[in-house]
C-alpha cells in the first residue's frame, strides 16, 4: 500500500516591494528572494498595495533558489478593507491587478512624503513607476473584489483581521457569509484574545504572515501550511478549501 503523507511548508505570504510607496527601497527583487532563502522559507508571495507589477521577476529569482512564488496582492477596497488575493497562474493575476489599479483615484504619489514607486527587472535595475498612489482605495466593494479574484481562479483572503485598522473585523464588525471565506490572515502585532470575544474566528483556517516593509521583517521560517506538494495550485487550494 501506498501511503500519502501531507508536508509542512513554511510560508511568508505578504511581502511588500519596492513598488509599495510605503515600503523601503531596499525590498528589491533579488534582496527579497535572497532573505527568503536566508530565512528558509518555501513558499512566498509579493503582496505590494493595488498591483502586482513585480511580480514577474521575483517569480523568476524564486524559481533559481527553489522558492515557490505566489502571484498575489493587497487591494484596499471601496470600504478601505485590506484584503489579500491570490493566484495560480500569473496572467490571470496580472489580469486583476490592472482591473484594481484601473480603478484608483488619480492621486498622484508625492515622492517627498513617500517612497518611489518602483517596478524593477531581475537585475533590480528600474524599468518603471506607477505614478498613481497605491495606497488609495479602489472603487470596487469587498463583494466585487472577491468574485473578481474567483473569476480569475483565484482566492480572497481578508488581511491581519485582528488589527483595529484596515481588517474586515475593525471596519465591517464581521465577517459577511455570502463571501465564502476560508481562510483568514492573522497579524503577530494584532491581539486575537481580544478581537474573539466579539467574533468567533474558529471556523476559518488562519495563515500568519510578516506584511514586511522592510527585509528584517521578512518571517523566519515559523509559519507553516500542510499540503500535499509544492505547487501553485495546492497553496490556492489550500487557501480555498474550508476548515474540517
Amino acid at each position: 500500500m501506498n501511503w500519502v503523507s501531507n508536508m509542512d511548508y513554511s510560508i511568508d505570504l505578504h511581502i511588500h516591494s519596492a513598488l509599495s510607496p510605503c515600503a523601503s527601497r531596499d525590498m528589491t527583487p533579488n534582496n527579497i528572494v535572497n532573505m527568503a532563502y536566508i530565512k528558509k522559507l518555501d513558499i512566498i508571495s509579493i503582496t505590494d498595495h493595488n498591483t502586482m507589477e513585480n511580480i514577474e521577476s521575483i517569480m523568476k529569482l524564486g524559481e533559481d533558489k527553489n522558492i515557490l512564488v505566489i502571484p498575489g496582492i493587497e487591494v484596499t477596497t471601496k470600504e478601505e478593507v485590506h484584503v489579500l488575493c491570490f493566484f495560480e497562474d500569473v496572467k490571470d493575476g496580472l489580469k486583476f491587478s490592472r482591473r484594481i489599479y484601473d480603478s484608483l483615484p488619480y492621486i498622484k504619489n508625492k515622492e517627498k512624503f513617500f517612497e518611489e514607486q518602483l517596478i524593477l527587472d531581475v537585475k533590480d535595475e528600474i524599468v518603471g513607476k506607477l505614478d498613481k498612489l497605491l495606497i488609495s482605495r479602489c472603487s470596487y466593494t469587498i463583494d466585487e473584489v472577491n468574485k473578481f479574484a474567483s473569476l480569475n481562479n483565484g482566492v480572497m483572503v481578508p488581511a491581519h483581521v485582528n488589527r483595529m485598522s484596515y481588517s474586515i473585523i475593525s471596519t465591517l464588525g464581521f465577517i459577511p457569509e455570502e463571501l465564502q471565506i476560508a481562510t483568514i490572515e492573522i497579524s503577530s502585532q494584532g491581539d486575537l484574545r481580544k478581537m474573539q470575544k466579539f467574533i468567533d474566528l474558529s471556523r476559518y483556517k488562519k495563515i500568519v504572515n510578516s506584511d514586511a516593509h522592510d527585509l528584517y521583517n521578512i518571517s523566519e521560517a515559523e509559519n507553516f501550511i500542510e499540503i500535499d506538494k509544492l505547487t501553485r495550485e495546492e497553496v490556492i487550494k489550500y487557501l480555498k478549501e474550508k476548515k474540517r
